[in-house]
């Protein structure tokens, strides 16, 4: 790759941003409190995915500028190489001068020792600079390999981190299933071994690799097409069924209830997908009909005394209410909203949001929704004599309540209906002067994504049993606004990725929870930069983005 003059400068900057990653991972005090959890034997551990982390990502960025610019390969790499470990080895020679933690508490004898290897100094330094150096190298030596190998190489390292990152997932299936007995097999605490750790990286590279080998001549047979099995997509259906109704039983309480909270998100993310991504209204006040619906199920199964529980009807017969009564506030909020669009629509609905969280708190309705003591006491749903308030059976009820809201968003995408939201979405005016009714077509988006979202607040409240009113703020809505943006506007199988990746993968690192949000952020910034259209993009928004562009990957080819 002699294209241009080597560019010792961006190579340096490049290694300098990996440099500046792996100090402010240090400051901040991820690495010293993240290296506690053991991922492979004491070999790995979360630590070091956060201090390498940025050598990694430094080898990354300068594959990708280089593949994108030209200029010399190696030399390139090497420079960046050389320049990221400098700032975590300054941190470590000026804290031997100056006694930092007294600015930084952060910056402590333990997270000296994770950077220089436990060696001290300088031959910990040396140990550092090599190992970093190593791992840009690496990288960038990884990007070069053939895709056949590539690809279901990195898929074990993914398989293998996965795994060992979510170990108490399996760890507790492994128990239910089989007794401890064999989870001690494959783990040490909630570390996996070493061997059983070599077996799943070579088992999966394995399979991947003969798998794509296979698919090659049948892609070349069928001129690139693959063929659709139907009977592979029956057979995987019905894996995902049969996973789905055993997993609460499997999986335990705690696990449990982070899929409620999975689902209850994903019911919500699939409400604001048809008035953000279809329609293309950005509403951030979204969490208020979540609350009407939480609400209503409060007072009509509670009674007069919101206090004494076992009031008007049961759950049953009011979570169509709850519905109902979210539907009219939905139309209630589109009137006065219909001819914003953007930033002043926005603006509008989160106001509306904050509105209703004050009027609940407000001592002017506490007669109806108890202001700030809230509603105690809501009753469990009973189904054939069974009490369902454990997590395990709230569970099915959260799973049935999304796949139907599921089957109806995806008529409701392939309908007429669907298509005047997305025409809307694109150019307002150009959808008017076709004919479309937009006053009719906002009103129905806000009034069915306000249903979906009171049918999960009437869960949600059943499962709790209390509700007050600080339940209900703007985060809820920016939450829920995220994991449609993350999954994928407009997708909906991207609401699901998004709730898992942004709701139940914090549930399970519940042990990390001071830096809950600091990761929800640079994960955000993450996606936005390298993937804007989300894990599993709707095809319109993916052309949308990436329309008139080339995308280089890391192998030197161009996306098409």
């Amino acid at each position: 790759m002699e294209t241009k003059s080597f560019d010792w400068k961006t190579s340096a900057r490049y290694g300098l941003i990996g440099s500046a990653i792996m100090l402010y991972f240090s400051m901040i005090g991820m690495v010293e409190v993240f290296s506690a959890r053991n991922l492979v034997g004491s070999l790995l551990n979360m630590g070091h995915l956060l201090l390498y982390g940025g050598a990694v990502a430094a080898g990354l960025l300068i594959v990708r500028y280089v593949n994108g610019n030209g200029g010399n390969f190696w030399r390139s790499v090497l420079v960046t190489a050389v320049f990221t470990p400098t700032l975590p080895i300054a941190l470590v020679l000026l804290n031997r001068v100056v006694d930092m933690r007294q600015v930084f508490l952060n910056v402590s004898p333990p997270l000296m020792e994770i950077i220089t290897l436990k060696q001290g100094v300088p031959l910990g330094l040396l140990y550092f600079a090599i190992a970093t150096i190593g791992i840009v190298l690496i990288t960038a030596a990884f990007t070069q390999i053939k895709e056949d190998l590539r690809k279901p190489l990195g898929m074990a390292i993914a398989y293998l981190l996965i795994i060992s990152s979510f170990s108490e997932l399996v760890i507790q299936v492994l128990v239910n299933l089989f007794g401890t007995r064999v989870s001690n097999l494959f783990f040490t605490g909630k570390a996996i071994k070493i061997i059983p750790a070599i077996v799943i990286v070579l088992v999966v590279f394995g399979s991947n690799y003969f798998r794509m080998r296979r698919q090659v001549p049948e892609k070349k047979k069928n001129n690139g097409n693959k063929p659709v099995d139907q009977r592979t997509q029956l057979i995987q259906l019905g894996v995902v069924v049969v996973a789905l109704a055993i997993a609460p039983w499997i999986l335990g309480q705690f696990l449990s209830q982070a899929l409620f909270e999975v689902g209850r998100f994903i019911l919500m993310g699939l409400g604001l997908n048809i008035v953000v991504g279809y329609a293309g209204l950005l509403d951030l006040g979204y969490v208020a009909f979540f609350a009407f619906g939480a609400y209503t199920m409060g007072v009509m199964t509670t009674g007069t005394d919101l206090n004494m529980g076992g009031g008007v009807i049961n759950f049953w017969m009011a979570i169509p209410i709850t519905v109902v009564v979210s539907v009219f506030f939905g139309v209630i909020l589109g009137f006065p909203v219909l001819r914003m669009r953007g930033d002043y629509l926005a603006i509008v609905t989160l106001g509306f949001g904050e509105i209703i969280r004050i009027l609940a708190l407000s001592d002017w309705l506490s007669p109806i929704v108890g202001g700030a003591q809230g509603i105690l006491k809501i009753p469990s749903p009973v189904f054939f004599g069974i009490q369902m308030k454990t997590p395990q059976t709230m569970y099915y009820l959260i799973v049935l309540g999304a796949l139907l809201v599921g089957f109806i968003s995806i008529r409701l995408r392939d309908s007429r209906l669907g298509r005047q939201w997305m025409a809307m979405r694109e150019d307002e005016d150009v959808a008017e002067a076709m004919g479309i009714n937009l006053v009719q077509t906002k009103l129905l988006a806000f009034a069915i994504g306000a249903g979906f979202s009171g049918l999960a607040g009437g869960i949600f409240a059943a499962r709790l049993g209390t509700i007050f009113p600080h339940t209900f703020s703007l985060l809820v809505s920016i939450n829920a606004l995220a994991l449609i943006i993350v999954g994928g506007l407009g997708s909906i199988p991207g609401v699901v990725v998004g709730a898992v990746v942004l709701v139940g993968l914090p549930e399970l690192l519940r042990e990390f929870t001071e830096y809950r949000l600091l990761l929800y952020g640079i994960l955000l910034i993450v996606m936005m930069l390298i993937r804007p259209e989300g894990f599993i993009p709707a095809e319109v928004f993916k052309r949308e983005l990436h329309a008139g562009e080339d995308h280089p990957d890391f192998s030197g080819a161009t996306a098409d």
